[in-house]
């Protein structure tokens, strides 16, 4: 499809998103829409024509996007981020959506029913969810045996965490329980994310401890795995914090970065609503600026010891770009997609490539890193 079609196509899709669906959702309880959705999605990835089908209505494709990182393989930088996928349903449909990989999860060793309900809320004003799942799933065991029979056509991250209970207040047994849900996935898929940031659970974020992280990584080295290892950071640690987890990580079996998760700040200069849920922890643009000075502070520190993707608060290319000139090779997104619209992966793709365009570059990774000064 040539570039103006597509951007036609997109303006059709967002008018649509805008005027008909997305009000239509935002009227209905949000876990319910997501559930529905989800459904949907995994439905239309069981046949190929549907698969087909949401490429021409989705799909974007540029060479200047294609680029290699950590040895692997990937169409666009553009990603969905953990939590939206929870249990790998979507991986069928989710490359015909546009997205250049996915990150399923997080997946826990034991089955975890998550917190009480309501547990998902939209911040309308400010452009953000509360999320207060934690971590709901299947367990490991079902997740892994339903995906190691796939193919996947795209990219696939897999986002491990504890399991969200008591029991885990004792680290010994935290570390064992990351250990079955990363053996469990030690083969499938491309690369690992180490969930240690999530703000939703009994047992806290023990694993931002430097001393018990590197327990953590000790005991996960010992797992044989082809696959790359990223860690999850919080956006609200200190510099000084930051700098202790990436020492130990430096020292470990850890490839990459992703900055950042939620945050649980409700004191962020860019939440506009009122009556904030005072559980969970806050997604899209209240974490816009935390992650982008994170991304910076680490590729200014490391280079490339370690690839970094962005997260938090990207609703355009102008976001994507933002991040990926600050030391991001890759970027991950939800909560701009249920704001605007799924054809979002399309426009911050194609967005991409005119900016890139502007700047004088002949593939995205040179971008990457140029403003991290």
């Amino acid at each position: 499809m040539k570039d103006f079609a597509v951007g036609v196509r997109n303006s059709i899709i967002r008018a649509c998103y805008r005027w008909i669906m997305k009000p239509f959702f935002f009227r209905h309880d949000a876990e319910m829409v997501h559930d529905r959705v989800t459904f949907i999605g995994a439905k239309l990835g069981e046949y190929t024509v549907a698969q087909w089908a949401t490429k021409v209505f989705f799909g974007y494709s540029n060479k200047k996007l294609e680029q290699k990182v950590l040895g692997i393989s990937f169409a666009n930088p553009v990603g969905l981020a953990a939590g939206f996928d929870k249990e790998g349903q979507l991986t069928d449909i989710i490359p015909s959506v546009g997205f250049g990989f996915e990150e399923i999860g997080s997946v826990t060793g034991y089955p975890c029913a998550g917190n009480p309900k309501p547990r998902l809320w939209r911040l309308k004003k400010s452009k953000s969810l509360v999320v207060y799942y934690g971590l709901k799933n299947r367990g490991c065991e079902i997740i892994a045996a339903h995906l190691k029979t796939k193919t996947f056509k795209n990219r696939i991250g897999t986002s491990v965490a504890m399991t969200n209970w008591a029991k885990n207040n004792d680290i010994a047994v935290a570390i064992e329980d990351y250990a079955k849900a990363f053996k469990a996935f030690a083969f499938i898929g491309d690369y690992f994310t180490i969930n240690i940031s999530c703000p939703n659970t009994q047992g806290g974020q023990p694993f931002l401890d430097p001393a018990s992280l590197d327990h953590l990584l000790d005991a996960l080295e010992k797992i044989n795995t082809n696959k790359a290892v990223f860690i999850k950071l919080s956006p609200d640690m200190t510099v000084s914090a930051v700098d202790a987890i990436l020492d130990i990580a430096e020292k470990h079996r850890v490839h990459g970065i992703i900055c950042a998760n939620l945050t649980k700040k409700r004191n962020a200069d860019k939440i506009a609503d009122k009556n904030v849920p005072k559980v969970g922890g806050l997604s899209g643009k209240p974490v816009s600026g935390m992650s982008d000075s994170l991304i910076a502070h680490i590729y200014r520190r490391y280079k490339d010891r370690f690839a970094i993707v962005g997260v938090g608060g990207i609703f355009s290319a102008e976001d994507a770009y933002r991040k990926m000139r600050l030391g991001a090779s890759l970027v991950q997104l939800i909560t701009g997609m249920i704001f605007e619209g799924p054809q979002i992966v399309s426009e911050v793709n194609r967005g991409l490539v005119k900016l890139l365009k502007r700047d004088g570059f002949a593939n995205i990774s040179e971008a990457v890193g140029v403003d991290a000064v």
